[in-house]
């Protein structure tokens, strides 16, 4: 019994020309000058990944591509933290001798970390949509390493504070988690192609309407404090019960203040003098703070004024959750 198989195929007579190799050839280069050449160009293609994904001078899969890009965008966490909040400038370049003695990395490596930085920040800050996506698909990087970006960008372009000597305790990671938080609830959420890299100003406005909360600042206590009973020490229980307006108050005229730019800048230096030096002055177990706030938010929401104004009700829920994404990973020692 005789059995066929089908095969297709092409054939075609087009021979593959590389315009680089050929007009190092043109110039009269020997094989071993034109390789030097390339390679050196292919370093440079890192600084524009879609131009590397589509070149014929390195032979690599998808795979490995992806893998290369990757790599060359990672950055250490130390170093980052280092140049977060700096102006991503030539003259800051300069100074980057101070972050390699500090951290313990190669003088080279943080060059190249703090241009990758910069050149991610230059290419995404100006254009519309999300910026998650427009890092994503402008740099070719995985999305742990994107969402990184996205933060750094982020807090890049609207400026927050993040040198002062008070924050110097924080991390890379805790300001990680600070801009994802307000991303995700003050502004589009980053997946979201409508989203810019800005604080939405529309909600920022509408924060001040919150101050109607001090006017029911006795109804809100008693939400809070019959929901917290039995979910905290005895001792954070009697120090809300006596001092709620001092905590309630200092969270509502933060809110209120964020639509100015400088109080914007300084939310996080606010967050440490204003909340959590406070706190940890009285020695606030984090659990206990992490209960506090989702209690307070809670007891909010459910106010007879919020009841009534709905739009109210989104506003301090937005608020409140980025607000707590921030106070819970900003509060260790």
């Amino acid at each position: 019994m005789n059995t066929y198989t089908e095969v297709d195929t092409f054939v075609g007579n087009h021979t593959l020309v590389d315009p680089d190799i050929y007009q190092l050839w043109l110039e009269g280069n020997s094989a071993q000058e034109a390789a030097t050449a390339l390679q050196q160009k292919g370093e440079k293609l890192l600084q524009f990944p879609p131009r590397l994904m589509d070149q014929w001078i390195l032979q690599m899969d998808a795979a490995t591509q992806n893998m290369v890009i990757s790599k060359y965008y990672e950055f250490d966490d130390l170093v980052m933290r280092e140049i977060l909040g700096k102006k991503l400038s030539s003259r800051q370049r300069k100074d980057l001798d101070e972050v390699s003695e500090k951290t313990n990395f190669n003088l080279k490596s943080c060059r190249r970390q703090f241009d990758n930085a910069k050149r991610v920040f230059k290419t995404v800050e100006e254009l519309p949509g999300s910026l998650y996506h427009n890092v994503k698909s402008n740099f070719y990087l995985p999305d742990h390493l994107a969402k990184k970006y996205s933060a750094v960008v982020f807090i890049a372009e609207n400026r927050f504070e993040t040198n002062k000597r008070k924050l110097q305790y924080l991390t890379f990671q805790d300001f990680y988690a600070c801009a994802m938080s307000i991303m995700t609830h003050w502004k589009s959420p980053i997946e979201d192609e409508d989203a810019t890299a800005d604080v939405e100003r529309e909600f920022l406005m509408d924060l001040r309407d919150l101050r109607c909360l001090l006017d029911k600042e006795k109804e809100h206590k008693t939400g809070v404090c019959q929901k917290l009973r039995g979910r905290v020490s005895e001792r954070i229980y009697s120090e809300v019960e006596q001092n709620f307006k001092v905590y309630s108050r200092t969270l509502i005229n933060l809110a209120y203040g964020l639509n100015h730019n400088k109080e914007l800048r300084d939310l996080f230096i606010d967050l440490v003098e204003k909340y959590i030096e406070p706190c940890k002055h009285l020695n606030w177990p984090l659990n206990d703070m992490k209960a506090f706030l989702e209690v307070y938010t809670e007891s909010g929401v459910q106010l007879d004024i919020m009841k009534l104004q709905p739009g109210l009700r989104t506003v301090w829920k937005r608020y409140m959750d980025g607000i707590s994404g921030c106070l819970i990973p900003m509060y260790h020692n």
